[in-house]
């Protein structure tokens, strides 16, 4: 089958390299523009750029599929298929209805749930049981397209969004591949079922320590590994990445109780959180236990603004 791919990050390199495998014809791959990372802010390539130079395959990146040209250059490839990934670009109409059998996606949840830029984040947020990987048939609405295939998997009690990730990455490439081959019978979404899960802003990555204990663990899972739940101690801005949700009461929201070896021990709004790793700004990221030896934190210490 003569596919046209389009996909940026990790999880849609994992999609690409399951078409490869199946032995379909790539003839053309479309990622987003180099963007700056690190701390040198030099460009960095997207994952999918670098899958596709690995196997030789032409490559656009449009900063935008607007414009005429491309919905041209698609066409002149006469793909029988265009599998859209964690693109991060909008796909036109023009652009929809070229391929024979349209424009296939592969989303991190069991749609109508959590339409949208953030599924494994806000699934993490809400303490969903269960998320999954739809195929779906594009259409011009956001994620509403037809089901082609679903598949489910649990979210474990220490799940992070990278973690989850992965294991959804694979799980979607796997069920992209069958349904290449199958070309199941698509069926509607019931509209009314439909949950939104929007970009992330940073903002909702800082930890408000009113929140209950359990709600702020899913919030510094749900943030790891981007962009990292945060709040302050002392002044200084730190990222948590690994805690734990503890019963009883530990004292007033953001009072540091206890800080040792087993970690540093905050009231919330209800029930209390062990801090176990955290990272102070531009440095690494340690335990608590290396955190708390080398600062003056301890009871009666305050995080949060």
């Amino acid at each position: 089958m003569k596919i046209v791919f389009a996909g940026t990050p990790q999880f849609a390199a994992i999609a690409l390299e399951a078409i490869v495998a199946a032995g379909h014809d790539v003839v053309c791959v479309l990622t987003q523009p180099d963007r700056p990372a690190g701390r040198g802010r030099k460009l960095q390539p997207p994952a999918v750029k670098t899958a596709a130079a690995r196997h030789g395959f032409a490559l656009l990146q449009p900063a935008s599929l607007a414009h005429g040209g491309i919905a041209d250059a698609i066409a002149g490839m006469r793909p029988d298929a265009m599998v859209v990934a964690a693109y991060g670009l909008i796909v036109p109409k023009a652009i929809l209805g070229l391929p024979r059998l349209g424009c296939i996606n592969i989303h991190a949840s069991l749609l109508p749930r959590w339409r949208g830029a953030a599924p494994i984040q806000h699934a993490l947020l809400a303490g969903d049981a269960m998320t999954g990987v739809t195929i779906m048939q594009m259409d011009e609405g956001l994620d509403t397209g037809a089901i082609l295939l679903q598949a489910s998997l649990p979210i474990a009690a220490g799940d992070t969004a990278g973690a989850l990730q992965d294991r959804l990455a694979a799980l979607g490439a796997r069920l992209l591949v069958e349904a290449l081959v199958s070309h199941p019978v698509p069926r509607p979404q019931d509209p009314a079922l439909a949950t939104y899960a929007p970009k992330i802003d940073r903002a909702q990555a800082e930890i408000r320590w009113s929140d209950s204990a359990a709600a702020i663990d899913r919030q510094v899972r749900a943030f790891n590994p981007v962009p990292g739940a945060y709040t302050h101690i002392n002044g200084i801005q730190v990222k948590l990445w690994r805690v734990q949700a503890e019963h009883g009461s530990a004292g007033a929201p953001g009072e540091v109780c206890m800080a040792d070896a087993t970690g540093i021990l905050v009231g919330c709004g209800h029930g209390a959180l062990r801090v176990l790793e955290l990272q102070r700004a531009g440095g690494k990221a340690m335990s608590a236990r290396a955190f708390v030896a080398g600062s003056d934190i301890g009871r009666g210490a305050r995080m949060g603004r």
